[in-house]
């Protein structure tokens, strides 16, 4: 805000010496002889030869005829004058300079720079009141929400410029919390989980441990009793295996919470967000970015989600293409409408294929780029969600990705 009041200020002296140096050179210019009024008075005078009438004259004062030209006294005194012939005879014409007034110029001129400099500073008390104040009660918000301070309270804005921004801040912020809150609870669930799992698993572990030390030990002579033992041993190992399998299965568990609002929105609508979004960006990068002609039609599912999947996609076509080509075409089939993503560069092996959307997965020609391998495995989750598909095709020079929408 403090610059803002430094422009404040700025705006006003900048007005008051723009109207300073406009009256100075008004009034200078006053100083100066019109050089016209008076010649023309003199002229007209000398052509009708009333020179007694001079009371109508603004710039004439005095008319005094010349009968010997001899006599230098007609050529003295303060005055200034004309000398001029009507009728044959000689004439001196005394007159006043036509200086210019400014003063009614002057006023007009301040007037118009008062008005103009209230104007200007009336936009810039609006800007502060409706756009910079506002804008600086949010400044902190981004920092504490960085911070983990999930709780920040967001004062509502019912102005027109930073209503959606604050309800989209506001939104992230409960995103945010609610994301916490469910990390904790899955924080918690799994160690519950981990804890329970070793408790059950000792039980069997410890009977496994004294059978071998008893055979170790030579305790059991019988052969009967040894395949008792022997059993009891495979049964404990089955109850670990089990355990472990429960596990295994805890860990693939789904831990991504991708809430999904299905509704239907039109095919241009994501395809209108692809474009603006990347074709500038492709254009910087020399990308050849090319989105064939389609006829717009009513998708099922969330459109904000949708342009997520094709974000995804297209981020990877971008990190793992070689940057020459990417190619957005469409097709049909049945009730639903295609959208495939295709790029030029390396290609992917064809065992990795089938394993692009695991979650965590990453191929081998990732290995000098960074991610998480969860792109791809979000956007088929996300699909499903929608009652879609998106799966992923090696060509002779390319590799696609595509999107399947059930149509509205």
């Amino acid at each position: 805000m403090k610059n803002f009041n430094r422009i404040f200020i700025t705006v006003i002296l900048v007005f008051i010496l723009i109207t300073a140096v406009a009256d100075l050179m008004l009034v200078k210019y006053s100083k100066k002889d019109t050089g016209r009024e008076y010649r023309i008075e003199i002229e007209r005078l000398a052509n009708s030869g009333d020179f007694y009438n001079i009371s109508s004259c603004k710039y004439v004062t005095n008319v005094t005829e010349i009968t010997d030209p001899t006599d230098t006294s007609f050529y003295t005194g303060n005055s200034d004058y004309i000398l001029a012939v009507s009728n044959g005879k000689l004439y001196r014409f005394d007159y006043k300079k036509a200086l210019y007034d400014p003063k009614g110029l002057i006023i007009i001129i301040d007037l118009i720079m008062a008005g103009s400099l209230l104007f200007v500073l009336a936009i810039l008390f609006y800007l502060r009141i409706k756009i910079l104040m506002p804008f600086n009660r949010l400044t902190e918000v981004p920092e504490e929400l960085a911070k983990g301070n999930l709780t920040v309270p967001i004062k509502e804005e019912k102005n027109k410029y930073f209503g959606r921004f604050v309800w989209g801040l506001d939104l992230l912020r409960e995103q945010l919390e609610d994301k916490k809150k469910a990390d904790l609870e899955f924080e918690k669930q799994k160690k519950t989980l981990l804890l329970s799992l070793s408790h059950d698993i000792k039980t069997p572990l410890s009977a496994i441990k004294l059978s071998a030390k008893a055979i170790e030990r030579g305790l059991y002579k019988d052969p009967k009793k040894q395949a008792e033992i022997a059993k009891g041993i495979n049964k404990q190992a089955d109850e670990i295996e089990e355990y472990i399998s429960h596990i295994i299965t805890a860990s693939r568990d789904d831990f991504l919470n991708l809430e999904v609002n299905n509704s239907e929105f039109y095919l241009d609508e994501i395809i209108g967000s692809i474009r603006d979004y990347y074709r500038d960006r492709l254009k910087i990068d020399r990308t050849d970015f090319m989105i064939d002609e389609h006829r717009d039609c009513l998708l099922k599912g969330d459109r904000d989600r949708s342009v997520e999947v094709l974000q995804n996609i297209m981020e990877n076509a971008i990190k793992y293409g070689d940057g020459k080509e990417i190619h957005i075409s469409f097709d049909a089939e049945e009730d639903c409408r295609l959208i495939s993503i295709s790029n030029t560069g390396e290609k992917i092996p064809e065992d990795e294929l089938h394993h692009i959307f695991d979650s965590f997965y990453r191929g081998s020609n990732s290995t000098k780029k960074t991610g998480s391998g969860l792109g791809l495995y979000i956007c088929r989750k996300l699909m499903k969600e929608m009652d879609g598909d998106v799966f992923a095709a090696e060509g002779e020079d390319r590799f696609t990705v595509t999107v399947v929408f059930r149509k509205g």
